[in-house]
């Protein structure tokens, strides 16, 4: 039999008895004020005029095309807009994309609509804009509190205007907030992130993303790498900020995302819980599940804003998913989540019966990486620190 044959074949045994998994939007608006160093994100630097009316356009063409397919006739759990710097288009753009999306989707009564910010791209008017848009949740990107270190990465803001803009949030009526803050940054000492982090739970969102700064290839900050702290400072910071957080009511349920209790991200959470997602927008990634073949598909749109915008409504690529990938990516994400999954999910999201677990499970769990609990699929502490090691041994040969 052909690769494509037994591809197929493979296919056509998946059984999803529970369903089409849960289905989100994921918006992609690429521009930013300026490429930060260490940002490895598809963002291209703005230029004026913006094209704000023509994006929305190709946009909503774009969702047009996908909701072609049949898997995709679902109504969404959530809505995340992101980038690039989504807080340089207007309300108005905003409002029209949002309006949009609604005639075309069918949207969860108490659907999570987020919209990414940079505190140095808003006012109290474009938060007024975006929640009368229907946007009831923002993610600031803070990434710091300290002058210093955000002159070190290069952002366009300053403490005051990312307290500010939390001010204004709020005052727009915004309840459902969540701030980014990363540690390991050039030169910073572990007293240095305690103080940083302290300014930021003093702030008061409801959610926290908190990671460490990586030089990821293909950025300013790979060519020209800056002084970081070591590994026995990045541990220290790590262990530090995790008790910090917990200390504050913030609970850890991913690798870098506390939450207090009530506003875990929903649509992050679909994405670790293997659900499916439309991208739409310029380098947007999607992934789709259809019930009555059993076919899983991933999808991704032209990087290049201008290429975007000439064709919209065609993907740069399209993949169905073969078992082994299933198995791989379903560990990707769900080892993630400080619980893990229930082991009932597997089957219910790839198709494929528990027993192609079983080797990989048993393995890992002697190993001291994985929950030995067969209800559970969960790292151990010892997998959530060498997530990678855990996540390599589901790779099939």
């Amino acid at each position: 039999m052909s690769g494509t044959g037994a591809h197929a074949a493979a296919v056509g045994q998946r059984r999803l008895t529970a369903g089409a998994p849960p289905l989100a939007l994921y918006v992609h608006l690429p521009w930013c004020p300026r490429k930060c160093p260490y940002c490895d994100f598809n963002s291209h630097r703005a230029s004026e005029p913006l094209p704000e009316d023509a994006y929305v356009d190709a946009l909503l063409a774009d969702l047009d095309a996908q909701l072609g397919a049949p898997a995709a006739c679902r109504g969404l759990i959530s809505i995340f807009i992101g980038g690039g710097t989504p807080s340089l288009f207007s309300g108005a753009a905003v409002a029209r994309l949002l309006a949009g999306i609604r005639s075309r989707c069918a949207l969860a009564p108490d659907a999570e609509i987020t919209l990414e910010a940079n505190p140095g791209t808003v006012d109290a008017g474009h938060f007024r804009a975006y929640r009368a848009a229907g946007v009831n949740r923002l993610s600031i990107g803070v990434q710091s509190l300290s002058a210093a270190h955000l002159d070190a990465l290069g952002r366009i803001h300053d403490p005051e205007q990312a307290r500010a803009a939390v001010a204004a949030a709020r005052a727009a009526g915004f309840e459902n907030i969540n701030l980014d803050m990363m540690f390991g940054l050039p030169r910073q000492t572990p007293a240095e992130a305690r103080a940083d982090l302290d300014a930021l739970i003093a702030l008061a969102p409801e959610h926290i993303s908190y990671y460490q700064l990586t030089l990821e290839p293909n950025t300013a900050f790979a060519h020209r790498p800056p002084p970081v702290p070591d590994h026995d400072s990045l541990d220290a910071m790590a262990e530090a900020g995790a008790a910090r957080l917990a200390a504050a009511g913030y609970g850890r349920y991913e690798v870098s995302a506390y939450a207090r209790d009530g506003y875990r991200c929903r649509h992050n959470l679909n994405y670790w819980r293997f659900g499916d997602y439309l991208g739409i927008g310029a380098g947007a990634h999607g992934k789709l599940t259809d019930v009555a073949t059993g076919a899983v598909v991933r999808r991704s749109n032209k990087r290049s804003p201008a290429d975007y915008l000439a064709r919209p409504s065609k993907p740069a690529t399209r993949c169905d998913l073969s078992d082994a990938d299933l198995v791989l990516e379903l560990a990707m994400n769900a080892l993630r989540l400080v619980d893990g999954v229930e082991s009932a999910l597997f089957a219910a999201r790839t198709g494929l019966p528990p027993s192609r677990l079983a080797s990989a499970r048993a393995r890992l769990t002697a190993a001291g990486l994985l929950e030995p609990a067969p209800e559970r699929l969960a790292a151990t502490p010892l997998g959530q620190r060498f997530l990678n090691d855990l996540v390599a041994g589901f790779a099939e040969e």
